[in-house]
């Protein structure tokens, strides 16, 4: 997220501090200008935004010592765990606290990540949340209750579809190209059939009947991936991570 932002222009990178227990890990951001430290409470109060992005087994530990420098006048608390409410957020926070819950995925580093959002009752800090979120890619502000399902769809679902990618270039080699030609040739064409989706606005089966011809090979490779459980394989996937996020409100 850092480095997506940085590269947006949204931020300098001298406006924004990560922090981590071992700072030295982060050098790859360092090299880039961002302020890096250990100290979760020094770096709160620097901020107007607060962004967490820690596992949620680590939630008790950094908010016993983050919330005391939380000022509800002036802070905005993002949190982007899993399977952790608004409400419990809420709890570590002084009361009037903005709380917003973000599920972005790993490809904020090239702000083309599909992040889903969810406001508190009123809907306080959307418009910081969707200033943040559609400088490294698109927003949709969900219902709360639709988290999880983001969750597999989204975060979990950019897994799914570069395993996709991978089989593709791994098929490409086997029929003749080298590895790095098919990985390339696989996945640009993985970006061009999203950006017939996102910009040409057509359903997937219109764009794949346009290249489907009667007894054609593309007819022939689709039906056998169907045979083979491709789609099914695909929905249980999503299905399961689902499930497997589910985790304490």
């Amino acid at each position: 997220m850092a480095k997506g932002w940085v590269e947006s222009g949204l931020f300098k990178a001298k406006h924004i501090t990560v922090t981590r227990r071992h700072p030295e890990k982060l050098s790859g951001l360092v090299a880039l200008g961002i302020r890096s430290t250990s100290d979760n409470a020094k770096a709160v109060l620097e901020a107007n935004a607060v962004v967490l992005a820690i596992q949620p087994g680590q939630l008790d530990d950094v908010m016993s010592k983050l919330s005391v420098a939380i000022d509800p006048e002036r802070h905005t608390v993002i949190s982007a765990l899993t399977g952790v409410s608004i409400e419990r957020i809420t709890a570590y926070l002084p009361a009037g606290t903005t709380v917003v819950r973000a599920m972005p995925n790993t490809a904020v580093e090239t702000r083309s990540s599909m992040t889903c959002l969810a406001l508190d009752d009123e809907g306080n800090g959307r418009l910081l949340a969707e200033q943040l979120f559609e400088a490294v890619g698109a927003t949709l502000v969900i219902d709360e209750e639709m988290m999880i399902p983001a969750t597999a769809l989204c975060a979990c679902g950019i897994a799914f579809f570069l395993r996709t990618v991978r089989a593709a270039a791994q098929g490409g080699t086997e029929i003749g190209f080298h590895a790095e030609e098919a990985l390339l040739l696989a996945a640009q064409t993985a970006r061009g059939a999203a950006d017939l989706i996102l910009q040409g606005e057509a359903h997937p089966e219109q764009e794949i009947d346009r290249v489907t011809t009667p007894r054609g090979c593309t007819i022939a490779g689709l039906n056998k991936l169907e045979h083979r459980g491709f789609s099914s394989a695909m929905i249980r996937g999503i299905l399961t991570s689902a499930q497997r996020a589910e985790g304490p409100g």
